[in-house]
């Protein structure tokens, strides 16, 4: 156990930072979308999701961006009244229902693309990611192993987030305290993240323990040269997926590539959901398409796991919670290592001095 509480104490010291940024950054993003609303009006207003309306609209925005490298378009919904561009480079754009630009901005421009940045990338391009997802992988065993620690003294947990005063005893027992109200809330969101980085040995373990066998990777179908009727793509998805939310507008990523179109059907829980509708821009005819619900069972569990990252499904009720599990990181992580390492040196007990 003395091997145990050391182990735990010196990680926890080495990555507190950097854990302490992840959760401030994962907990402000929460409310992206309500920061939003606050500064642009136009986000305050609904939007029509009407094939015969939106799809002028996403004409508009790809005649507008498409040149400037348009990677896709993020829809807005009656519950949120901004469509995004998003470019190749970095940059970005916001739209309002009419397809008429709000706010436009380069690589990280923005104070929530600056944020979005550095929680998923540490400013740091694809290093940067796979440093987070380690740390991730990191704070999963810091939970564990604090949780193993604090249970033969479990007996003196009480439901305090804060210390009775600055005392060493008293902030290690906050830090107990702490670690287990939000335990499995901590488990839950660092291991989503961590899967979201380390997708493919995550991938493995969910095919293998679900029996899913393997599949050969799908192909997209190849396309013509031409220009996407969105109406046409909206009617057709539509037609093919009733019910089903449009979430991304996607022009051919190269050529011979078809348009495609990211929906998300009743019963899925990822924001952008997991089904497809792909164009031929040549025809403006479906060429194929992909029901997120008919996945295999390894890929519909994966799929569940970013929205329970990102307080995707839920409610209100569900931001709160991933807010506070955010803030609890942090403060577990820096608390933890200022307690540590305010330690009291032992004092070396004086030799008696020989008797003359």
């Amino acid at each position: 156990m003395l091997f145990l509480r050391t182990a735990h104490a010196w990680a926890g010291a080495v990555l507190s930072l950097l854990i302490a940024v992840l959760g401030l950054s994962g907990a402000l993003l929460v409310f992206r979308k309500d920061y939003l609303r606050a500064v642009f009006p136009q986000a305050r207003e609904p939007i029509s999701l009407a094939p015969e309306s939106l799809g002028p609209v996403i004409d508009r925005i790809e005649a507008a961006y498409g040149p400037q490298g348009l990677q896709y378009v993020s829809l807005g919904d009656p519950d949120f009244g901004l469509h995004k561009a998003v470019l190749r480079d970095g940059g970005g754009a916001y739209l309002d229902a009419g397809g008429e630009t709000v706010a436009r901005w380069t690589k990280n421009g923005r104070p929530e693309e600056w944020l979005f940045d550095l929680h998923h990338y540490l400013l740091a391009g694809n290093t940067g990611k796979l440093i987070a997802g380690a740390a991730g992988g990191a704070a999963i065993l810091l939970a564990i192993t604090g949780l193993i620690i604090v249970w033969p003294t479990l007996r003196m947990f009480a439901w305090r987030i804060w210390p009775k005063s600055a005392l060493r005893r008293d902030l290690l027992a906050q830090h107990r305290d702490l670690g287990v109200i939000f335990a499995l809330p901590i488990l839950l969101i660092v291991f989503t993240g961590f899967s979201m980085v380390y997708s493919g040995p995550v991938r493995a373990v969910l095919k293998a323990v679900t029996f899913t066998p393997a599949e050969a990777p799908s192909e997209r179908p190849a396309a013509g040269p031409g220009t996407t009727d969105w109406t046409a793509t909206l009617t057709a998805a539509q037609t093919a997926f009733p019910g089903a939310v449009p979430r991304l507008a996607s022009p051919p990523r190269a050529e011979g590539a078809p348009a495609s179109l990211r929906l998300r059907q009743p019963g899925e829980w990822h924001q952008n959901g997991r089904t497809y509708v792909m164009m031929d821009p040549a025809t403006n005819r479906p060429l194929a398409t992909e029901d997120g619900r008919a996945l295999p069972r390894a890929d519909r569990v994966f799929n569940a796991l970013y929205p329970l990252h990102s307080a995707g499904i839920g409610g209100r009720l569900y931001d709160l919670l991933s807010f506070l599990t955010g803030l609890a990181l942090a403060v577990l992580g820096l608390a933890g290592t200022w307690t540590f390492l305010r330690k009291p040196k032992r004092k070396r007990k004086k030799k008696p001095a020989p008797a003359l």
